[in-house]
């Protein structure tokens, strides 16, 4: 059986929005094990709130759009210093932290749809297996494989514990599903952390 390899997609830059300044100090950086998903999601949602208000910022930021901010973090459900904990632990390059909030900022993958229908077991095999077929991938330089690389290929894939046809259909769903995309560099990354 053909494998349908396509490349995963690059992970997107993770630009966290910066720190707001707080009147107390702010709150030590946080482990990634010690935010949860549903922070992260209030993170990126806040984030939105954030921005929106800094697009507006011509010179210096007044105590108007402070406040904004700070009303957009609130009501997204963090708090200021936990905004900025997170914020600082994004920032300090956390990858597996960075690589969860990429989830959270994607949207919903469609229902039904491979990526709403994937496990993360699945997802995780499918890193593995993609980390062993790149290899052999790259040396095609676009020429069709031989049936050696093919069975390589196979095998590869096989060794992750993902069936061929679970791998071909989450490789054909990946370039237009970010939250896939999203999900699959976290498994990457987990599997690399």
């Amino acid at each position: 059986m053909r494998i349908a390899f396509l490349a995963a997609a690059s992970v997107l830059a993770f630009a966290a929005a910066p720190a707001v300044a707080a009147a107390a100090p702010v709150a030590a950086a946080v482990a990634q094990q010690d935010v949860t998903d549903a922070e992260l999601a209030s993170y990126a949602a806040a984030e939105e709130g954030v921005r929106a208000v800094q697009a507006q910022v011509q010179g210096q930021i007044t105590a108007e759009q402070q406040a904004a901010m700070v009303e957009a973090i609130e009501g997204a459900g963090l708090t200021l210093d936990r905004f900025n904990a997170i914020s600082q632990a994004v920032q300090a390059g956390d990858e597996i932290l960075a690589a969860r909030l990429a989830v959270a900022r994607a949207p919903e993958s469609p229902a039904g749809s491979v990526g709403a229908t994937a496990t993360d077991a699945e997802l995780g095999q499918f890193a593995a297996a993609m980390a062993a077929v790149r290899p052999i991938a790259e040396q095609l330089n676009g020429a069709a494989p031989t049936a050696e690389q093919q069975t390589a290929m196979a095998e590869a894939i096989a060794s992750s514990g993902l069936a061929l046809e679970r791998f071909n259909a989450i490789s054909a769903a990946l370039p237009s599903d970010p939250r896939l995309q999203a999900r699959v560099a976290l498994a990457a990354a987990r599997s690399e952390g």
